[in-house]
């Protein structure tokens, strides 16, 4: 292994940012839904519940990641997750099943890409520790950017070769990038850690006993909720409130990832200079008054777009912020463990926000549950305290005695 002097960080962070990329093209997945419906004429909502299996478990798989890192190393582990996502998208080129396509493109692929996303990203914030923010805007981002750009590459592929055969180049190329990005990454070592900070290293039982990782919860889970269901119904909320057609509406949900994107950078890098909390306050207060406009005023093209692209910046940043908060609040030393566990948030977001939607009937009822989970997260924002210096008094104490 390399002494940690004679690696270059930028060199992780491309390497991060190669891997990254890869795995943010999961979220292409909107394209291949009516494909596969017309190709094997299922239903839908049968195809479309793949992705929501995908997004489960790769929020469960970060709550694994970490022991397997400690297991084969950060490079082994995550070259293995790209050969696994790769070879999961491959062989869904040749299901024939619902039964299968839900292992394969939900379980295999979610498990993979949860693995090498939570491990990627809290590696490569112990490298910058002094610009926690920062870092991890760029390889969030990098997430994000895959995205994007896979919307047109899988469209294409779809449109050139079918359903079928665009997940096997898809396959192929993800798993070129995640594996190429591997040999760039390099562990950080303890020695990096140490000189970062002087906080405590809470455990993950540690971390558990404090009430502040309860209240981080509630805030995190706000902001998924509110930006996962807003942007996976922004083109119908512009159809049917607004009265755009779908054309102007798919437009604006474009632009919607681009704020989204734009978001995980400006907040991110802020966050170095200004509290994290402060601005993470900040954004509750502008989604809680994104949201309550969208229910109770008159909407135009301009206001909608106003609306969600804050949301969407908001929520950009939030999920960037966030990685830095449990690093500042919990230590870096056990970093993928404790995000981790603050992340399955996410999930239970995602799928909260569908189920009251459901449940409720509409989007505005959903609105008005989301802004007052925002006022709370704003009153916890303001008054949560890292309990790092409760606790190294604490270990100051015993050692007095």
């Amino acid at each position: 292994m390399k002494k940690q002097s004679s690696i270059n960080p930028w060199l992780v962070v491309l390497g991060t940012i190669i891997v990254q990329m890869g795995l943010g093209t999961i979220y292409t997945w909107s394209l291949f839904n009516q494909p596969l419906v017309n190709k094997y004429d299922w239903s839908l909502n049968a195809v479309a519940i793949t992705f929501s299996i995908t997004s489960f478990s790769l929020a469960f798989a970060t709550l694994f990641a970490s022991k397997l890192q400690e297991k084969w190393g950060i490079r082994k582990l995550i070259m293995i997750a790209g050969f696994a996502l790769g070879i999961g998208l491959m062989l869904s080129s040749q299901v024939s099943s619902l039964p299968m396509l839900y292992v394969l493109a939900g379980f295999v692929v979610g498990f993979a890409d949860g693995t090498a996303y939570i491990t990627s990203l809290s590696n490569l914030i112990k490298w910058f520790p002094n610009r926690k923010g920062l870092i991890s805007g760029i390889s969030v981002s990098a997430y994000g950017m895959g995205s994007l750009i896979f919307k047109y590459i899988n469209a294409a592929f779809i449109d050139s070769f079918g359903v079928s055969q665009a997940f096997l180049y898809w396959g192929l190329i993800v798993t070129v990038m995640i594996v190429a990005g591997s040999f760039l990454i390099h562990a950080a070592t303890e020695q990096t850690i140490v000189q970062e900070t002087k906080s405590y290293n809470y455990t993950p039982k540690e971390m558990l006993r404090t009430k502040e990782v309860y209240l981080l919860f509630i805030m995190f889970f706000t902001s998924c909720m509110s930006g996962l269901y807003l942007i996976s119904i922004v083109l119908d909320l512009g159809v049917q409130l607004v009265g755009l057609s779908v054309a102007t509406a798919a437009n604006a949900v474009a632009m919607v990832a681009i704020f989204n994107t734009m978001g995980r950078l400006i907040l991110g890098s802020l966050s170095d200079k200004i509290s994290r909390l402060k601005i993470v306050s900040a954004t509750f207060v502008i989604i809680a008054v994104a949201v309550f406009v969208l229910s109770f005023v008159e909407l135009n093209y301009g206001i909608y777009f106003v609306c969600v692209a804050s949301v969407a910046f908001c929520f950009g940043g939030n999920i960037t912020i966030f990685p830095a908060i449990i690093g500042d609040f919990f230590g870096l030393k056990n970093h993928s463990k404790n995000y981790g566990i603050v992340y399955q948030g996410f999930g239970l977001g995602a799928l909260t926000g569908s189920f009251i939607g459901t449940i409720l009937g509409g989007f505005k009822p959903t609105f008005m549950v989301i802004g007052v989970l925002c006022i709370v997260s704003f009153i916890i924002a303001i008054f949560i305290q890292t309990p790092s210096l409760q606790k190294e008094q604490q270990e100051n104490y015993r050692n007095v005695a």
